[in-house]
């Protein structure tokens, strides 16, 4: 028999309608939440029971009197019963260590990120575009060496 979900001591809008068997689910487990919480956006999901969560910040630079983007990504422990996927908007809170790097868990999933495949597809775009100018300007540096020196000579 599977236990009810429980009141975890946060007001949750969308409580899980799944169970689970789950111990390190708040809601049918028995980890407790405590500490921070944090909104999101679910990056990837490709490790067992794991999400990245990630959200962009402004830092001020005192200096040039002006702000930057700062990006920060949290893992966290994906429970069954809420089974976040990327893309989705979702509310972490801090537990125990779970492993060497999650010590939050997702507690709701609040919604779906609008051009999330978009934004995540021009982000890949600009790496192979960077990387391709890397290689076009290794290729031409020993070229333009040996130019130079038969222009000397």
């Amino acid at each position: 028999m599977q236990k009810e979900t429980k009141n975890i001591g946060i007001e949750t809008a969308n409580l899980p309608k799944e169970k689970c068997d789950d111990r390190n689910c708040p809601f049918h487990g028995s980890l407790k939440c405590r500490g921070s919480t944090f909104v999101g956006t679910v990056i990837s999901t490709k490790m067992h029971k794991t999400a990245v969560v990630g959200w962009t910040r402004t830092h001020y630079l005192s200096k040039y009197e002006r702000y930057e983007k700062r990006r920060t990504k949290i893992k966290a422990h994906n429970p069954p019963c809420v089974n976040a996927k990327e893309g989705d908007i979702v509310k972490i809170m801090e537990c125990r260590p779970l492993s060497k790097t999650k010590n939050f868990v997702v507690i709701e999933n609040i919604g779906k990120e609008l051009h999330f495949k978009e934004k995540m597809e021009a982000m890949e775009e600009a790496k192979v575009k960077l990387k391709e100018k890397k290689e076009e300007e290794e290729s031409k540096t020993p070229e333009g060496e040996k130019e130079e020196e038969n222009a000397a000579a």
